[in-house]
């Protein structure tokens, strides 16, 4: 399996930690929508490294699929066809509250986002009139002064994240590949993402559909390295677990009523007492934990079966590029 990893670095530091992940053994690199822009970070190392690269994921409801769309093109551009867009709805809360931007049925909106973002691509690389009309979202008007034309590469892949199963079957439906939320089990994976994913499928009449999963991984060579790294994935579950539209991955695990004892703890601000209801076995099943190779042999028995990459996540600490070669190392052979 491909290695892909977070590029959380600054902007204006991004380019040397690109360098050492690459070196280390990272196929791609992604980001997120964290306390940076999601694609700045992306154009500062295209075309610098020999990797491919990735939103993900860009929050798309409070974006113009018309900005996606050129970010899109001109990133595959400036990384020489090595470009996927990734997208996703995110919460109510963030949407209105945090971005400003208004609230609708979420599944609804990012399948007409994605067919959006296609529609326009392929005016552009086709040379052919546009001319999509949605509920949500129109663009009916491309005059030749804002069209790039072709890309060289061709159009980059239109990924969407997901979770819940409407949105997973949206997902196959009309993306170009899944983004497989980080926080899950193996068997929330197994019984509720596969299923709504052949679901999608089969309403698309697809024969074939790209899984990317996500795991987030607690990895040490020590115990002392193991404990920390724990801690930071310990704050990274509570967070998720804490919000009620992913209780369903607790729910299949039965540790569904600690959800909104973490939301209620969320909302109080005690991080603290978040972090400590999140116990090993919980560790252990919603994430990855152990040293470099057992990381790798657990990620393999997870998702080799059904993808040929994986994008890992180290919340909270940052291990030593000598781990992150082993990592990579491990899952390539």
């Amino acid at each position: 399996m491909l290695l892909d990893l977070q590029l959380d670095a600054r902007p204006d530091r991004c380019a040397e930690r690109a360098r050492a992940l690459v070196d280390a053994g990272a196929a791609g690199l992604f980001t997120f929508e964290g306390p940076h822009d999601v694609l700045l970070p992306l154009a500062a190392v295209a075309g610098r490294v020999d990797t491919d690269l990735m939103t993900n994921v860009a929050i798309a409801m409070p974006r113009s699929p018309m900005h996606l769309a050129h970010a899109a093109w001109d990133l595959q551009l400036m990384s020489h066809g090595r470009f996927r867009l990734g997208l996703g709805s995110q919460i109510r809360p963030h949407i209105e509250k945090r971005y400003g931007a208004t609230w609708s049925a979420p599944a609804a909106r990012m399948r007409e986002i994605v067919l959006a973002v296609r529609a326009i691509l392929t005016s552009w690389q086709e040379g052919s009139p546009l001319d999509f009309r949605g509920e949500h979202t129109q663009h009916t008007l491309m005059p030749p002064t804002f069209v790039p034309g072709p890309n060289p590469y061709g159009p980059p892949p239109v990924l969407l994240g997901a979770l819940g199963p409407v949105m997973t079957r949206t997902a196959a439906e009309v993306a170009d590949g899944l983004l497989v939320m980080p926080f899950h089990s193996h068997r929330h994976f197994r019984e509720r993402t596969l299923p709504a994913v052949a679901a999608g499928m089969r309403r698309a009449g697809r024969t074939e559909f790209p899984l990317f999963p996500q795991v987030i991984v607690a990895m040490g060579t020590s115990a002392e390295e193991l404990a920390a790294a724990s801690t930071g994935v310990r704050g990274l579950l509570a967070f998720y677990g804490s919000t009620p539209a992913y209780r369903s991955v607790l729910d299949i695990e039965g540790w569904g009523d600690l959800q909104p004892e973490l939301n209620a703890l969320s909302k109080s601000g005690d991080i603290m007492r978040m972090f400590g209801r999140i116990s090993d076995p919980m560790v252990d099943t919603l994430a990855v934990r152990g040293t470099p190779g057992e990381c790798a042999t657990e990620i393999r028995r997870r998702f080799a079966d059904v993808a040929d990459r994986v994008c890992c996540y180290f919340p909270g600490y940052d291990p030593p590029v000598e781990q992150i070669a082993a990592l990579a190392a491990a899952l390539g052979s």
